[in-house]
């Protein structure tokens, strides 16, 4: 666990218990690591509800309610895939916020259009909705610990505006 995402993972869960919100994740190219961070923060299981690993576009559609039109007209390594896997975790695990990501760490599977590095990840608190695309090919490992230290500091973006609007 790099210190950064440590000590983002600890503002998360005071945010969290701060605010009483509930949290849930939805990874695919992360694989569970967003979830690991959080988890590794004593207390979180009285905020965190859980996560979906969705490697595959059928765990996407059947678990997260993505639209097999989204994945087909968009595909999955799209900002709006990514929106629909936040808000699928958010209502199957009736949470109050979600994070997720879908993206290809690498080294292999991506395309002139999407290539290997490319990595989406929403953060989503009822209708409010931040996304960020990342880009870059820094090898599998760190592609994913990039992925994940954005999407804690988005998810902390999204609380941090909240606080500011009371």
């Amino acid at each position: 666990m790099s210190l950064q995402s440590k000590f983002i993972s600890k503002e998360l869960s005071d945010m969290f218990w701060k605010e009483g919100l509930t949290l849930a994740t939805a990874e695919s190219c992360t694989a569970g690591n967003i979830a690991t961070f959080i988890t590794a923060i004593p207390g979180s299981s009285h905020f965190f509800k859980g996560g979906i690993i969705a490697y595959s576009n059928e765990v996407k559609k059947n678990l997260l309610g993505v639209n097999a039109e989204t994945l087909e007209n968009k595909g999955a390594v799209s900002e709006e895939t990514v929106i629909e896997m936040a808000k699928g975790a958010m209502k199957s695990m009736n949470s109050d916020c979600a994070v997720a990501t879908t993206g290809i760490a690498g080294p292999t599977g991506g395309t002139p259009a999407t290539p290997v590095g490319t990595i989406w990840i929403a953060a989503i608190m009822g209708e409010k909705i931040m996304t960020l695309k990342l880009e870059g090919d820094e090898g599998r490992n760190k592609n994913i610990a990039n992925a994940t230290q954005k999407a804690l500091s988005l998810l902390q973006k999204l609380l941090q505006n909240k606080e500011n609007e009371q």
